[in-house]
């Protein structure tokens, strides 16, 4: 579904600034993968994202999706079939435009029948109104309401519906309920789950919480110096505690994990 063939980026090179942020990175993401990703700060989970996403070239590789080489083709043209979410809730969502606006410019952007000239039918609305429901947050009565009014747990499900509304081929879930708190952060982990399965889609998700890591999805991946140093499929996962998981990281990237908001986490 989503593979990675050799690719590598290295920002500013040559320069006293130089760094090695992905070192060919070889991945083969099956169709329906819910897979986990853990990192120290540096490790290269959110670069590997802005790749696929199509943030930057890479400096060699290939990106395929679904069969397609996207390697070149543009972030905007991505974002049509590549939905994202943010640790950040403000990202994603335009604050000055409401609820039903940011709803039906999401559709019409993922929408394969929809061109420049297309507008939101009073069908569609109420299909808005019906996905908002499911939320259980009472937005399906605010449609009407700028989105900067709201909640960062509201907005964070609103982002999560948007990048959704129209099921993407890929969804990329960077750390979208670390920002959260620990009530808002479960809803909106409850409703992520709910709609990729719904959706059976294809889903990477950064996480800090080793918990999380082991027990959401069918595999986890961790990454130490802009490579993939572990690789553990649903078997593998059986039975692991996260002492296992650390001392695996030990074993392949030579060192210790060293995040404190990681191995703080519960």
């Amino acid at each position: 579904m989503l593979k990675l063939e050799n690719v590598s980026k290295t920002f500013n090179p040559g320069t006293v600034n130089e760094k090695k942020a992905l070192e060919n990175i070889n991945l083969d993401v099956k169709d329906g993968d819910f897979i986990t990703m853990l990192g120290s700060n540096g490790a290269g989970k959110s670069t590997l994202f802005n790749a696929v996403a199509g943030e930057f070239e890479t400096d060699q590789g290939r990106i395929i999706l679904d069969g397609e080489n996207i390697t070149f083709v543009p972030e905007y043209r991505r974002s049509k079939y590549i939905g994202r979410l943010f640790q950040d809730p403000l990202k994603g969502t335009a604050p000055n435009m409401t609820i039903e606006e940011n709803l039906a410019l999401a559709f019409l952007r993922a929408h394969s029948a929809t061109d420049s000239f297309s507008r939101i039918s009073r069908k569609e609305k109420e299909i808005f109104r019906e996905e908002l429901k499911k939320l259980d947050m009472g937005l399906e009565d605010r449609m009407k309401t700028p989105v900067g009014t709201l909640s960062g747990g509201q907005r964070q499900a609103l982002t999560l519906l948007m990048a959704t509304i129209v099921p993407p081929k890929l969804l990329l879930l960077d750390e979208h309920t670390a920002a959260l708190d620990p009530s808002a952060a479960e809803k909106i982990m409850n409703l992520t789950k709910q709609i990729v399965e719904k959706n059976h889609t294809t889903c990477l998700m950064i996480t800090h919480n080793l918990h999380q890591a082991i027990s959401t999805g069918n595999r986890t991946l961790m990454m130490s110096g802009g490579r993939i140093v572990l690789d553990l499929g649903e078997e593998e996962r059986k039975n692991l505690t996260v002492n296992d998981l650390l001392e695996k990281f030990k074993e392949e990237a030579g060192k210790e994990l060293d995040n404190d908001r990681i191995l703080l986490s519960e």
